[in-house]
């Protein structure tokens, strides 16, 4: 067995909010990391996951309110959840925004949103293949644990044998 150095993200989802609750999503102190708007979409259905955003400096309820989901053509119905970052110890600024942006772009990666369109299509390699975000609480659509291993080309090459019983 091969062993890897690993980055672990741990998000703790919570929700469903909806537009309105906005407001209570701007304590400085804790309102940062990524969030999930589910809603309706022509194709995909109702109730479906649209988009993957992030919160690093500035609060999920003021990050989530300049993006216009008011204008939808469903926006009563539309749903948000919010992952806060936790561990065993805080990080600086500046760590906590590279987890929060890491975290963002893998899930967004993986899940393919419809909303994310831009941010779809590739994932760099190196950047990627330590990382694991781990999902807790009220995750909706999302994976419970992604790791960056699986979803880049580290292992493409990986010559390998399968096992039997010699």
């Amino acid at each position: 067995m091969e062993t890897t150095k690993t980055s672990l993200i741990q998000t703790l989802w919570d929700g469903p909010y909806n537009i309105a609750d906005l407001v209570k999503l701007k304590n400085e102190e804790i309102d940062y990391g990524i969030y999930q708007i589910y809603g309706n979409h022509p194709v995909y259905g109702n109730d479906v996951l649209l988009y993957i955003g992030k919160a690093d400096f500035q609060t999920l309820g003021k990050r989530i309110s300049q993006e216009n989901w008011l204008d939808t053509n469903d926006s009563n119905n539309t749903k948000i959840y919010v992952g806060r970052f936790h561990g065993s110890k805080n990080p600086t600024e500046t760590e906590w925004s590279v987890e929060i942006d890491l975290a963002e772009r893998l899930l967004i990666y993986v899940h393919k949103p419809a909303y994310n369109a831009r941010s779809i299509s590739s994932l760099k390699d190196l950047e990627f293949q330590g990382i694991h975000v781990l999902n807790w609480g009220n995750y909706r659509s999302l994976f419970p644990e992604i790791s960056g291993l699986r979803w880049t080309s580290k292992l493409d090459d990986l010559v390998f044998e399968m096992y039997k019983w010699v």
